[in-house]
């Protein structure tokens, strides 16, 4: 039962951060740069064509934290996730070392873990895959 609850803490922790951090770059909303500024951003880091990107990081990060939330196909959550962040990592965070105070790259690391947990031990019985049947 605990473990449940933990999942579903777990869950709907990450689900709301990604939707939060996809609401930012999609829609400007909480202070978020909104799609042009995140295209901008996206440019300057080398990325071409950089509307594409920001549309793969946007609807990686909306549809992960929908999945998440809802304790649906959280594998492919998972794996948005990782991608979504090791490429922050990679370009933005990596070279500034690990810790987040200096912009380094410890919250995307612990986001990958955390969504890599939920994948490997599955939505949990508070999950609307539970809820339905359908594979975890």
């Amino acid at each position: 039962m605990l473990a449940n609850l933990g999942l579903l803490v777990l869950r709907l922790m990450l689900g709301t951060v990604f939707l939060g951090h996809g609401a930012q770059k999609a829609f400007g909303a909480f202070g978020g740069p909104g799609f042009g500024g995140m295209a901008g951003m996206v440019g300057s880091l080398g990325l071409r064509p950089a509307p594409l990107w920001t549309a793969l990081a946007v609807g990686g990060e909306l549809a992960a934290g929908l999945l998440f939330l809802f304790g649906v196909w959280t594998p492919l959550a998972a794996l948005l996730v990782l991608a979504t962040m090791a490429v922050a990592i990679a370009k933005v965070h990596g070279p500034k070392g690990f810790f987040v105070q200096n912009g380094g790259y410890e919250y995307n690391l612990f986001l990958i873990v955390a969504a890599l947990t939920v994948a490997a031990l599955g939505p949990g019985a508070f999950s609307l895959a539970h809820l339905l049947g359908l594979p975890r």
